[in-house]
């Protein structure tokens, strides 16, 4: 293909990127005029009857017959539609997450926000030394680091930023001003993870995307590939593994769960077994999808398995 032609075409799609940004951030500047629950009731709606019109519908349908033989079309069709309610209410929630996230420590009644593992929170906080957080992209995973900074623990989270590159400054520029310290999943993240638990800082991660070339492991008893970060940052600093996540309430409301720390599977030498830790973060994500299935993202190509990698061709003499 020609340079020119090249160039054509990369212009043409950031000129897509850019009308698609524009018309999300115009649709979040209305959301924004409605008190929040009217706004997230509002997107749900609308995410539910647009969604089906997605390719990625079809990809959703598809991973749910498959991880759930045993439900009627109907169930699968609900759970989609769920799906998509939970994803648009993630992306309004991001115009209304600091008045959303009300959370007050031993507050009765409780308001929007509960926490169940305060004293996890609180201990590890004071403890002097490093700690690995994983989640999965389930309820609003992004209140998990804005409910740790209450109890001052200092977190920085590692995120995927969308392929739009508009879109993926807006949401950086959302998610720094309530969420802290964050790092973009790109080359050198690793490296920067480890420097931060090098100095005793704690790090946040999700675990549940498809990672090519990763570990070969399962999920919903469908083979995939996950990726060994978190299970190698364990190994090499040898610190603790807690898992979270977060789960929708009725009434916009939420429940954030922090849980005890990991077991973490050891070889023969007695250090973490990188491949069976990596099969034990996806059994804790599978456990946590399945109590709510219709909170996490289905149109994801999870188990789309990479071919094998090109070995460069050896260059002539």
């Amino acid at each position: 293909m020609r340079p020119l032609t090249i160039r054509i075409l990369q212009r043409l799609r950031l000129l897509n990127h850019w009308m698609v940004a524009q018309f999300a951030r115009f649709g979040l500047a209305v959301l924004k005029r409605l008190p929040a629950d009217k706004a997230l009731n509002f997107a749900d709606r609308f995410a539910r009857r647009v969604g089906p019109w997605f390719g990625r519908h079809r990809v959703a349908l598809n991973n749910l017959r498959q991880a759930y033989p045993e439900k009627s079309e109907e169930e699968i069709q609900q759970i989609a539609s769920d799906m998509w309610g939970n994803m648009a209410r993630l992306a309004a929630e991001y115009i209304f997450i600091e008045q959303l996230f009300d959370f007050v420590p031993f507050k009765e009644p409780p308001g929007r926000i509960e926490v169940s593992g305060i004293e996890i929170f609180e201990r590890i906080a004071a403890e002097n030394r490093p700690h690995i957080i994983f989640t999965g992209h389930i309820g609003n995973f992004e209140l998990l680091p804005v409910a740790a900074a209450t109890f001052g623990l200092k977190v920085t989270a590692m995120f995927r930023a969308p392929n739009n590159p508009f879109i993926a400054d807006y949401v950086s520029e959302t998610r720094k001003s309530a969420m802290g310290d964050l790092l973009a999943s790109r080359a050198g993240a690793a490296l920067a993870l480890a420097r931060i638990l090098d100095a005793g800082g704690n790090v946040g991660v999700l675990v549940d995307q498809k990672f090519a070339h990763g570990v070969p492991t399962t999920f919903f008893g469908r083979k995939c590939e996950t990726s060994p970060l978190v299970p190698k940052l364990a190994r090499q600093f040898d610190c603790d593994v807690y898992p979270a996540h977060c789960m929708r309430l009725p009434g916009n409301r939420f429940r954030l769960v922090l849980d005890e720390k990991l077991d973490l599977p050891r070889d023969e030498t007695g250090q973490v077994d990188v491949s069976r830790t990596t099969q034990l973060l996806n059994d804790v994500v599978e456990s946590w999808v399945r109590e709510n299935p219709g909170q996490w993202m289905w149109f994801h190509k999870r188990w789309n398995m990479a071919g094998p990698k090109r070995r460069p061709a050896p260059r002539s003499a």
